[in-house]
């Protein structure tokens, strides 16, 4: 399978980069499409619909397909993959039914292939990610390879959106499905934030909505913990550095935390909903702000990916936490070029509102302020 990325910041740019790419031994089936909200999404997709290109596609908090990071623009990963070996499908849900939406759609990938695998990209701020992934594995088993991130909106936080070539939504969620015994795709989502202060309790909690932690409202402690003053509904500042360098630290009893950062805030009782379930009873750390160490890990961690279960691959594709701009700013690049540099092959990636993978020994999960790589390659 051959892979190119190209990118643009307008309609004409994406179709002069798309005429370019396309020759006698490159005719694409498949885009991944990361793209900002501002862009012309419907207008795009007609585009590669008129080449016969299916396309699994997110809006973002900034897009990149190399160490260079674009804000505004779109990205797009094309390749030439056999069409029997992958379908994309979209559904919705607006019952916030998720994990019986993800079951009927991993039941249908079960009648295309008998060994499906899964990148998967879903929208609004207050789904419950970490329940889509539970949908797939019901369904295919604990051994399901299953990777993807959320959408964002370019840091709006009002409206995200998936789409493919027809159909759009706000609300719910587009797959690409691969045939597992043809295409190989493995990943890992790295995140090492360091944790600081003794584990608590989570006391009071429904789903990804955590009200207290130690009988406290979680907002007042977690202020308490950063150190954070003026903390109301006016002070925006506070608010997103509560997302970004303090989040909870989700203890689980086998492989790393998981990131549990408060991204919605109720100013009357002072809790906050995550993007992924924080039960109740459960135990939280809280976080310390990051630093370098953290790409570096990001970095040992893909390479240990390359190392044990993926030495080639054909392209690349990585969802990464919209918070890490936040914590590094122009220094992203270089975790971007450290990983593009791991396996040298065509890549697209997105500043997401979560990641969805599994961590070094641990389930399927909803990450943030993570990093998930996912390496793909035909058999």
């Amino acid at each position: 399978m051959k892979a190119k990325s190209i990118k643009g910041k307008s309609v004409e740019e994406i179709k002069t980069a798309l005429h370019a790419s396309i020759d006698h031994d490159f005719n694409p089936t498949l885009a991944v499409m990361f793209i900002s909200i501002k862009q012309d999404r419907v207008a795009i997709c007609k585009l590669l619909s008129e080449h016969d290109i299916t396309v699994f596609g997110s809006t973002t908090n900034g897009e990149f397909i190399d160490e260079e990071l674009e804000n505004g623009s779109v990205v797009i990963l094309l390749m030439d993959m056999d069409p029997t070996y992958f379908t994309v499908l979209f559904d919705e849900y607006p019952n916030k039914n998720y994990r019986e939406v993800a079951q009927q759609l991993a039941q249908q990938a079960k009648q295309l292939f008998s060994t499906p695998s899964f990148l998967i990209a879903g929208s609004n701020m207050e789904t419950d990610a970490e329940q889509l992934l539970f949908g797939f594995e019901d369904v295919v088993g604990k051994q399901v390879n299953v990777f993807g991130g959320m959408a964002g909106d370019d840091y709006s936080f009002s409206d995200q959106f998936v789409f493919t070539n027809d159909k759009e939504s706000n609300w719910g969620v587009v797959v690409l499905i691969l045939d597992e015994s043809k295409i190989k795709i493995k990943g890992k989502a790295t995140c090492g934030w360091k944790a600081v202060g003794t584990e608590k309790i989570v006391t009071k909690s429904e789903g990804n909505h955590v009200f207290t932690v130690d009988n406290e409202p979680v907002l007042d402690l977690t202020a308490k913990y950063g150190g954070l003053e003026n903390l109301n509904e006016g002070n925006t500042a506070a608010v997103m550095e509560i997302a970004t360098n303090f989040p909870l630290q989700l203890q689980r009893e086998k492989g790393d935390p998981v990131m549990r950062p408060g991204l919605l805030i109720n100013w009357e009782d002072r809790s906050f909903v995550c993007s992924g379930s924080v039960p109740q009873g459960s135990k939280v750390r809280f976080s310390l702000p990051p630093d370098l160490d953290v790409m570096e890990k990001v970095i040992k961690g893909a390479e240990e990916l390359k190392a044990t279960e993926m030495p080639e691959a054909d392209a690349l594709i990585i969802f990464s936490c919209a918070g890490r701009i936040f914590s590094f700013g122009p220094m992203m690049n270089m975790e971007i070029e450290g990983l593009r540099k791991i396996w040298n092959v065509p890549m697209v990636g997105m500043f997401s509102n979560a990641e969805l993978g599994r961590a070094t020994g641990g389930n399927l999960e909803m990450h943030n302020l993570t990093t998930c790589v996912v390496a793909i390659k035909e058999k």
